[in-house]
């Protein structure tokens, strides 16, 4: 489901990452195995784009790079420090996404004139995106999609096709560095990465064969769900620390009133 999902619209870590933080293991190594498994879907789209000329991989070498820069600074910071924070703004920026693609319905169907040059473009999008696919990841496709309709001027299919090379880039940089730690769940990461494959090669036919008009309503609900997860995610009050559903016994020991 996330490979189709994703592979036409982004926002498949929506399905995959709560699933592996829901698991009994830390959340670094909940995102490793994440990247792991997003890996097989980004590169299994990658492929199919490129066997239908929808990308070239010369014109976005340049981006390929600054982008993998960018994940490599995200994937770091993450290793270090709580993402919290981050959950709060992003929905922000998403609801803007959404608004403008419902007033604006013939938004990329058609290529329109460029608004940046190639250069300050990656430099500006593959440093932030990169970094923050690097950092937690739901929603980065969406992002992506939207900066090349915007900066470049592609339709949304071609931006679709575009955004999978991006995010295969940033996921190679963050897998590299979460193996490196030993942050990855190798048996799991490699079935649901199976997975993926299957259905990014089934979403990424779709792009190709039924094009924009497919593309937008999904596009768009993803927006709307992306956005819906993380407000709630990011701004929902706390619930105390538990294991299984019940209070952590450490918890309550280290939180305990002096006797008496």
């Amino acid at each position: 489901m996330a490979g189709f999902i994703d592979s036409i619209a982004g926002g498949g870590g929506l399905i995959t990452l709560p699933v592996l933080l829901g698991l009994p293991i830390n959340p670094q190594l909940a995102l490793g195995t994440n990247k792991l498994q997003a890996t097989f879907g980004s590169g299994s789209a990658t492929l199919h784009f490129l066997r239908f000329k929808l990308v070239d991989i010369r014109d976005c070498f340049i981006g390929i790079i600054i982008t993998l820069i960018g994940a490599t600074g995200g994937t770091l910071l993450v290793q270090r420090i709580d993402p919290q924070f981050l959950k709060k703004f992003i929905p922000i920026l998403l609801i803007g996404v959404a608004i403008w693609m419902i007033f604006k319905p013939k938004f990329g169907d058609t290529e329109s004139k460029p608004r940046m040059r190639p250069l300050p473009f990656y430099l500006l999008s593959g440093l932030t995106l990169g970094f923050y696919d690097g950092f937690i990841g739901p929603g980065t496709g969406t992002f992506w999609s939207m900066a090349f309709m915007l900066g470049l001027g592609f339709g949304l299919q071609k931006a679709t096709a575009h955004t999978k090379v991006m995010n295969l880039a940033s996921n190679i940089a963050s897998l590299t560095f979460f193996i490196m730690a030993d942050q990855v769940a190798w048996l799991p990461g490699i079935i649901m990465g199976t997975g993926q494959l299957l259905g990014a090669q089934a979403g990424s036919h779709m792009v190709v064969t039924r094009g924009t008009r497919f593309i937008r309503p999904l596009f768009l609900t993803m927006v709307l769900l992306l956005t819906a997860r993380l407000l709630w995610g990011g701004y929902k009050s706390q619930p105390s620390p538990t294991v299984s559903g019940k209070t952590s016994l450490n918890h309550i020991l280290t939180h305990a009133p002096p006797a008496g």
